[in-house]
């Protein structure tokens, strides 16, 4: 195949180029109109901008396809408002047996009232009914849904937080596999449309045998290349399956990390924290989810059997004992989020060889409640520009169903700081263009390089110097980017119509 008359964007100025692809490569990028079209299908892109095959590096993609099916309770601006809107939405379709209905993405931490299982109750009446928090570290549950997992000690407020809550909406989300993966198949697909070619996956379930089952299952090759990770729960099933990060499990498809969750988040005031948040009662500081020896234990352990490693860690209490662990047994790999940072630990990151995978659109969505429970320290949360000025590996995800599967959305939120037109918030911290597109790469347009590859319909260096100093139009437009083509190991996954 030859992408021909393509504008590079790593190349600004240049003239266009013809992009020739083999067997997945690009074996050869030369001027346009000078590339044999002998045997090779030719695609004339009349000049439009080519970036890399972007890469989402934090996903629950399993999540994400039930979420895409959920029931929206996002916009509710109080309790009250999203019980109203579960009670409309089994009023609308109501549950086959006792099916759980489940409301995702609700943000609580400006909400004047309560969540208790009293109003939950009123709303929902004998229907089992879960509302998952958009950080997906708390829910909230009726009394039919305590009933129905044997749930002790929350029949007042019906919140569960951290473990309880991670097992609960685990045992919801098992469905019939069948039902998941065709889930899976089509919320890949809608990332093929916004030139996504691969993403980390660190769903909670033993993520090796599903990919391998929805690879294996397919004829053609599966529209994303998946790195798959594991938790300490499925550690020892990993080492003894022999698995390594980077090996081979089938095709477009790789062993990935040992993730684990260390701490909590911002939203469910669970994040562990130096300082109390400010605005909730009493010195409250968030907190570790194990003894941090028995963290210790686990990543050694896994990198000794060979598995890279991917450590959640929000709050700057967190993320310094993450780093001082790292440190002290010689462990490299990645801290996810890194939401909240210690001006002395940005360094750090550069300095042990550890990356920040971070997710650019929790600062918008979360800009309110920073502002309330973190306002003393907001200059170092979200802090993208100090990370990449300090020397620290940066990589994009989503954390989606958290934030979209979307690389244009965590771009736009890295490059402007804002959305829905308001002002931008911490601007001295984002991101150029230029480091956002390349952050969301794992190749070049470049010969020798994998054939992942994005035609755009059109010029997002353009669009942003077009906006001036209107950072929500900025953000508007790159949320918007139109996307012509998705090529990932030079098969077209993707096609505008």
């Amino acid at each position: 195949m030859i992408l021909a008359n393509a504008q590079r964007f790593s190349h600004p100025g240049e003239k266009p180029v013809d992009v020739v692809l083999e067997d997945g490569v690009i074996i050869a990028v030369v001027p346009a109109g000078t590339a044999s079209h002998d045997g090779h299908e030719v695609i004339d892109l009349d000049e439009r901008v080519i970036i890399p095959g972007l890469w989402d590096e934090h996903v629950h993609f399993g999540l994400w396809a039930q979420h895409r099916k959920r029931v929206d309770v996002s916009q509710a601006t109080s309790a009250a408002e999203a019980a109203s809107m579960m009670a409309r939405a089994i009023a609308s379709s109501a549950p086959v047996g006792d099916a759980v209905v489940v409301g995702t993405g609700y943000r609580d931490g400006l909400w004047p009232d309560q969540k208790t299982t009293a109003l939950l109750d009123l709303h929902t009446g004998d229907v089992p009914t879960l509302l998952l928090s958009v950080d997906v570290h708390s829910c909230w549950v009726n009394t039919a849904t305590l009933r129905k997992y044997g749930i002790q000690g929350h029949d007042e407020d019906g919140v569960l937080r951290e473990g309880e809550c991670f097992a609960v909406t685990g045992a919801i989300g098992e469905i019939d596999d069948a039902v998941l993966d065709r889930w899976v198949l089509e919320a890949a697909e809608a990332a093929a449309s916004r030139g996504v070619v691969g993403v980390v996956d660190l769903e909670m379930r033993y993520n090796p045998d599903d990919w391998v089952r929805r690879q294996n299952a397919r004829d053609e090759m599966y529209p994303l290349q998946v790195v798959a990770g594991v938790y300490p729960e499925h550690l020892d099933q990993a080492i003894a399956q022999g698995l390594r990060s980077g090996m081979p499990l089938a095709e477009n498809l790789v062993m990935g990390p040992l993730k684990i969750i260390t701490d909590g988040s911002l939203n469910t005031r669970t994040a562990h924290c130096v300082e109390p948040y400010l605005g909730v009662d009493g010195d409250h500081y968030g907190a570790m989810n194990f003894p941090i020896s028995e963290i210790e234990d686990i990543l050694v352990r896994a990198h000794t059997n060979g598995l890279d490693l991917a450590v959640h860690a929000i709050g700057d209490e967190a993320n310094r004992l993450i780093l001082d662990l790292m440190e002290k047994n010689s462990l490299t790999g990645r801290i996810e989020h890194a939401q909240l940072v210690r001006s002395e630990d940005f360094p750090r990151f550069a300095a042990l060889g550890i990356q920040a995978s971070v997710q650019p659109e929790h600062a918008v969505d979360d800009r309110d409640v920073t502002d309330v429970y973190w306002a003393d320290r907001a200059d170092r949360a979200f802090a993208l520009r100090t990370l990449v000025d300090q020397g620290a590996t940066v990589v994009l995800g989503s954390d989606a169903p958290v934030a979209p599967l979307d690389p244009w959305v965590a771009i736009a939120a890295a490059v402007t700081r804002t959305r829905d037109g308001r002002t931008a918030w911490q601007p001295q911290q984002a991101l150029t263009l230029d480091e956002a597109i390349r952050f969301s790469t794992r190749s070049r347009v470049e010969a020798g390089q994998p054939a992942d590859i994005v035609v755009l319909d059109a010029d997002p260096r353009w669009l942003l110097d077009a906006c001036g100093s209107d950072a929500g139009k900025a953000s508007d437009v790159l949320r918007a980017m139109p996307i012509a083509y998705t090529l990932c190991r030079g098969v077209v996954t993707y096609q505008a119509e």
